[in-house]
């Protein structure tokens, strides 16, 4: 799940400033543990706070797409494996998360992801070259419901900003979402961002086809059956 703070007042002395992410607490499982133990020294990158050279990371020279707050990690591996001629990066920092998703690298014989356990946003600012990446997924994020909430949303324009100049020409930014206050709200923030431009199209609603590589999970499945929508964003930097 993620989260954006805006600014405290003058008077407190470290004021909030953007983050990926609200804190909440899990339990890891024997299995997730595990995976910790024998694939986590491989692939749990450690934050640094200096640009990052992905070829010697992930030892070949390939296009990279960053992933924000993967959750448990079903998509995130399913992808991964439908694409092993890319890089993923993938950011969270939900220990329970992490484990699931070493586990399914693991499981399936990943080679093509690196997680970075901790705030995206801090990673985008530090590591994270301009021009550096061909695409980033963000899916579901926290919808953050309450309109008193919808503050914390994390896709609003500081952090669109941010991506978009890190994006390559032709690089894709593709966010869903199941709520559909949210997904106007990304719509309207990304089609706002002057180094974006909308896949949909002119004379569309903005929304692109589910592209074919995002899986359906069972909680989306579910919501299909029951009536609910999904909406993709997809748009590309010019």
């Amino acid at each position: 799940m993620s989260d954006i703070r805006e600014g405290a007042p003058a008077d407190v002395s470290h004021p909030r400033t953007i983050r990926s992410f609200v804190r909440r607490t899990g339990r890891t499982t024997v299995g997730q543990a595990k995976a910790f133990a024998d694939v986590g020294p491989k692939f749990l990158l450690a934050y640094t706070g200096t640009p990052m050279d992905f070829a010697a990371v992930y030892e070949r020279a390939a296009p990279t797409i960053l992933e924000i707050g993967f959750g448990m990690g079903e998509a995130t591996a399913h992808i991964a494996a439908l694409m092993p001629e890319k890089n993923f990066l993938c950011c969270e920092v939900h220990t329970p998360g992490v484990g699931a998703l070493l586990k399914r690298i693991d499981e399936h014989s990943l080679s093509n992801i690196r997680i970075l356990q901790h705030d995206a946003v801090e990673v985008i600012d530090h590591m994270l070259p301009l021009s550096s990446l061909d695409g980033v997924h963000i899916f579901f994020p926290d919808p953050w419901h309450k309109t008193k909430h919808n503050k914390r949303r994390l896709i609003q324009s500081p952090l669109i900003v941010k991506l978009a100049a890190r994006l390559k020409p032709g690089g894709y930014l593709h966010c869903a979402t199941d709520w559909q206050p949210y997904a106007e709200q990304i719509l309207e923030v990304l089609t706002a961002e002057p180094l974006l431009v909308n896949t949909a199209g002119a004379g569309s609603d903005g929304y692109a086809p589910k592209p074919g590589y995002r899986p359906l999970t069972k909680f989306e499945n579910r919501g299909i059956k029951l009536g609910h929508g999904v909406w993709d964003v997809v748009f590309t930097r010019a």
